[in-house]
């Protein structure tokens, strides 16, 4: 399983940004994808995640309201929309596939990209 993500980049305070990222090596889409970010100095945190039918969308009160996540699975797609960006949210970014959440140990993933860099400038 490979995911390719793209869609980084430099964007002013305010702006927004696109992210993509392509799962290939499967052959079902029928698994929950999602999005984390690792900001400099800091761990690696979640962001959003999707159900496989878009009928559950879940996301981190930090970005609730300024993201939207959606996914095209014919093509095994999932995109994260980021309005509003504020230099807090300057991070690699990272999807990821067949995510869970447990009670204890919060949001995980099985696979994941290489990530892609977001650099919010105030």
């Amino acid at each position: 399983v490979q995911l390719q993500a793209c869609g980084g980049g430099l964007v002013l305070a305010g702006g927004s940004l696109r992210l993509s990222c392509v799962v290939s090596g499967r052959p079902s889409s029928r698994y929950a994808m999602g999005w984390f970010r690792q900001a400099p100095g800091k761990e690696r945190e979640f962001v959003a995640a999707s159900t496989w039918r878009l009928d559950s969308r879940y996301y981190a009160d930090s970005v609730k309201g300024r993201c939207t996540i959606s996914r095209d699975n014919r093509n095994n797609t999932v995109y994260l929309q980021m309005f509003s960006l504020r230099p807090e949210d300057t991070a690699l970014y990272y999807c990821a596939s067949d995510l869970r959440r447990t009670l204890t140990s919060g949001w995980s993933a099985s696979y994941w990209g290489q990530g892609t860099l977001v650099t919010v400038s105030s």
